[in-house]
């Protein structure tokens, strides 16, 4: 199984690329997790938000790994606990399926992709920064994954 992340958005802190690097070196290799960032569309074109979420959307599809199960990061999306996170991990290794979050842009995902996924998510109830997404998605991947295998990372 492989674990993607597709992300709008480039150019992210040090910190943010340090947090994500750090969780991801932790996955074993049968449950990589692999960040695609996308561009996101300029703000300053002249595009209505509309326009910019639609054009985004078009990257994301294109970037979509073909067979993979789409789940998209939405703040009114279901919001699992960790245990029923590593429940659906075992569902999907069991399963042998690839797996893509992915995390919109600035304006958030287009109704299309929403619409497309799987399922949607939510990490929290609260809005959250877009590169502070990956880190937060990230960590409850790994701890999902120790979890699993009873690694005492995670504690209850």
């Amino acid at each position: 199984m492989k674990l993607y992340v597709i992300a709008v958005g480039n150019k992210m802190p040090d910190w943010i690329t340090a947090g994500f690097n750090e969780y991801t070196k932790r996955m074993p290799r049968e449950a990589k997790i692999e960040l695609i960032e996308l561009k996101p569309e300029s703000r300053t074109s002249g595009k209505t938000t509309a326009q910019i979420m639609e054009a985004e959307a078009q990257r994301i599809r294109t970037a979509l790994p073909a067979g993979a199960l789409c789940i998209a990061l939405d703040e009114h999306g279901a919001t699992p606990t960790t245990r029923q996170l590593a429940q659906q991990m075992q569902d999907w290794m069991q399963q042998g399926c690839d797996v893509a979050f992915v995390i919109g842009g600035a304006d958030g995902l287009h109704e299309s992709v929403k619409q497309q996924a799987r399922q949607l998510m939510a990490l929290s109830a609260l809005t959250l920064p877009h590169g502070m997404v990956r880190v937060l998605l990230a960590e409850q991947l790994y701890r999902a994954h120790s979890l699993l295998h009873n690694h005492p990372y995670h504690r209850e």
